[in-house]
């Protein structure tokens, strides 16, 4: 009797294993600086404020979320406001003030017209369409490849609309990373961390930056097993 294996899930490990790292990382930063009192004892809220104001952003509301978790905290640019967590809007630890920062830095980048972000939310709409799109196309497309054209066809399609949610996550690292670079910098000129408050500050950026890496490589890796299983069968 002929058994079947299906090893193409071993591309997967790798990215799958990073992930689990970068998250593990993420949650250890944030708990560890969430108990760190910054040392100019500002909340996340202020510090954003100060940050916007001194950038000409006076304008820009803070809004506090109540839902969602800690780490659930964003910039919305189509009423230009700043929405953060419960936690972080109040709190003084050196991870609130670091990650509501981090935020301004995208308000920041929307009032400069930085051109990753730009682009970002430019083929938001396409990626929305295209992610629900994709997996089905690509699915039902290897179920009828075997038996008539548009088989493979529709999984072209479909390969082709994954393709925009990895433009999507690969353009999010350069605006992801640019927005913690100016955070740390003007938390810096502004005077709101001391060194100590610095180095936790990095630490915290750096590994929430690493999640979107890891999101990346999921990605990547996931159209790679889909076009493995796809080669195998041609």
């Amino acid at each position: 009797m002929y058994y079947y294996y299906d090893y193409s899930w071993i591309v997967l490990l790798p990215a799958i294993l990073f992930t689990f790292v970068c998250q593990g990382k993420i949650n250890s930063a944030y708990r560890k600086y969430s108990q760190v009192r910054n040392s100019t004892g500002i909340t996340g809220a202020e510090a954003a404020r100060a940050m916007m104001d001194a950038n000409g952003l006076s304008g820009v509301a803070i809004n506090v979320l109540n839902a969602g978790n800690q780490l659930t905290n964003y910039y919305d640019p189509r009423n230009k406001s700043l929405n953060l967590s419960k936690e972080v809007y109040a709190s003084s630890s050196v991870a609130s003030v670091c990650i509501a920062c981090h935020e301004v830095g995208h308000a920041i980048q929307d009032v400069q017209h930085y051109a990753p972000l730009v682009f970002r939310n430019g083929i938001v709409p396409v990626v929305n369409l295209t992610q629900m799109a994709s997996w089905p196309l690509i699915f039902i497309g290897l179920l009828l490849s075997v038996s008539s054209p548009y088989g493979s066809l529709m999984f072209l399609i479909g390969v082709g609309c994954f393709l925009f949610v990895i433009l999507f996550h690969l353009v999010t690292l350069p605006v992801e990373f640019n927005a913690s670079n100016r955070a740390l910098e003007q938390m810096r000129v502004l005077h709101l961390v001391n060194e100590e408050d610095y180095i936790g500050s990095r630490e915290v950026l750096r590994a929430a930056a690493m999640t979107y890496v890891a999101a990346l490589a999921t990605a990547v890796a996931s159209l790679l097993r889909v076009l493995l299983i796809a080669g195998r069968r041609n």
